[in-house]
Order: C-alpha cells, then sequence, then structure tokens
C-alpha cells in the first residue's frame, strides 16, 4: 500500500479510528484525527500549541472549550444528505470536551495557532456552499474554515464529486513559497464513499515524476498531499465525499495548474 494512503483502525478507549500527525506525515504544520463516539461518550482534549477546528461529520453533541458552551450541535446523521456541517473552532492552549448525544463522527483538524482568535461556533449558516465547474467536472463545496475567516493557520473545506465527475481537475500544486503566484501548504484528504463499498480515484504526482502515485483509496481512508498535484476521480455509480484541510507558513491558497493540462480552462467551467 502506498505510504500516502492513512487507513482507518479499530477504535481505542476514546473512539480515535484514525490519526495523522506532522511527525507521522513527515511535514510540518497538519495533525488530522478521526472519532467515532458512542451515545453518552466523552472525549476531553488540550489544544497545546495547536488551533483546531472540529467538525462534526454525522450526530449530534455537546462541546464545551474552557470559556464556551455549545450545546446540541450537529444536525446530519450523513455527509452525504449534503448539508453543512456545524463545526467549533478552538485555539491554542484551550481544552476542549465532546460528549455525543447521538453515535457522533468527527475530525479535528489542526495547526499551529498564535491564539489570535477566540472559540467559536461555526454554524451551518456561517458555511459557504457553491457549486463548481460544469459536466463532468462539477463538484459541490462547503467552505468551513476558508481563507477569508479567522484562523491563523487552518484551511477547511468539503467537497462532494458526484458519480462520474472529476475535482481539481486540471490537476494543481500548491507546494513551492512563491508568492503571489504558489503558497506552499501541505494538504489531507479525508475519504467518504457512498456506497461504502467503492473507491476514489486519486493520483498524487510532481513535474519530474519522482513522486507519482495512483491511489484507489477506499472509505474512511485519508490521502496525505506533502507535494504535487492531486485530482480526484468518482468513479460511476459511487458519490465521492472528501474533507480537505491545508495549512502552511501562510495562511492563503494560491496554486498553480500543470501546464500540460491548463489547456482545458479555454474550453469547459472548471471553476
Amino acid at each position: 500500500m502506498s505510504d500516502l494512503i492513512v487507513k482507518n483502525m479499530d477504535p481505542n478507549e476514546e473512539g480515535n479510528v484514525l490519526k495523522i500527525t506532522p511527525d507521522s506525515a513527515g511535514w510540518e504544520y497538519i495533525g488530522f484525527e478521526v472519532f467515532k463516539l458512542s451515545q453518552g461518550q466523552t472525549v476531553k482534549k488540550e489544544t497545546l500549541s495547536n488551533e483546531v477546528c472540529i467538525v462534526i461529520l454525522s450526530g449530534k453533541v455537546n462541546i464545551a472549550t474552557e470559556k464556551e458552551k455549545y450545546e446540541n450541535i450537529g444536525h446530519r446523521m450523513s455527509v452525504f444528505e449534503w448539508t453543512p456541517p456545524y463545526s467549533v473552532y478552538v485555539p491554542p492552549k484551550d481544552q476542549y470536551a465532546i460528549q455525543a448525544l447521538t453515535e457522533v463522527e468527527y475530525v479535528v483538524c489542526a495547526a499551529p495557532g498564535k491564539g489570535t482568535y477566540e472559540a467559536r461556533l461555526i454554524t451551518p449558516e456561517d458555511v459557504k456552499v457553491s457549486t463548481r465547474g460544469s459536466g463532468n467536472l462539477t463538484r459541490y463545496i462547503h467552505d468551513i474554515l476558508p481563507e477569508q475567516a479567522n484562523a491563523d493557520s487552518l484551511l477547511v473545506v468539503e467537497v462532494l464529486t458526484p458519480q462520474g465527475s472529476w475535482s481539481g481537475f486540471p490537476p494543481h500544486k500548491h507546494d513551492e513559497d512563491n508568492l503571489p503566484h504558489e503558497s506552499k501548504l501541505e494538504e489531507t484528504y479525508y475519504h467518504k464513499i457512498n456506497p461504502e463499498n467503492g473507491f476514489a480515484y486519486q493520483r498524487v504526482y510532481t513535474d519530474d515524476n519522482l513522486l507519482d502515485e495512483n491511489l484507489a483509496v477506499k472509505n474512511d481512508e485519508a490521502v496525505l498531499v506533502p507535494k504535487g498535484y492531486h485530482p480526484v476521480a468518482a468513479p460511476p455509480g459511487y458519490d465521492v465525499y472528501f474533507l480537505n484541510v491545508m495549512a502552511g507558513p501562510i495562511r492563503t491558497w494560491n496554486f498553480k495548474n500543470d501546464p500540460e493540462h491548463e489547456w482545458l480552462l479555454n474550453h469547459v467551467k472548471v471553476y
């Protein structure tokens, strides 16, 4: 199996089923964890030097930080209901406790923080919903923590790619600190497939092809994108959801398209 795929595992006592740290990924910024809790289960964590964004993928929870309480949040039972999620931003040097009111799946996106912003609830109404592309380049977007939102490092977005469509095509990359043309951002993809027995196709490759991975990604698996281009395709019959987390030295998303395929921009609606 490719080192770029992080598989899910049996839950530990805290309900953790997938874990990525900067050390395990071999990079500097992004941490990413997935938790699946039973009704009534509670998990408590400290943010330490990171800011975190907790995204409720499915189920309902109470979340308490050091100063705030958010009760009975979450409304969808599956990401494929395709309504925006509830999320909670928590700054560094804080803590949070999550109590599951139903069976719950949530993710914790983490990156270095400066403590610039206070904890806050991000409601579905706060999330920008949009459609990008057309034809077999159509995908649906939930901007949870976009560049315009208050955060020190994290960028967080949900994408739904319907069956038979592509996302991130023409392929683009953001692995060079070359602003304003390109920003250096690590990225994780957390995939869900509907129906669950399907797979997503994701290619991760560089201009020199020293990195060139063709990945068949299963439900509940994550993909690491340390560098290179990284398009995703949804096979016929299978809708593909992914949650993207990006972070790097400067919090801006400027990307470079693969020049081999950039001609498509003049022929089809991509964005």
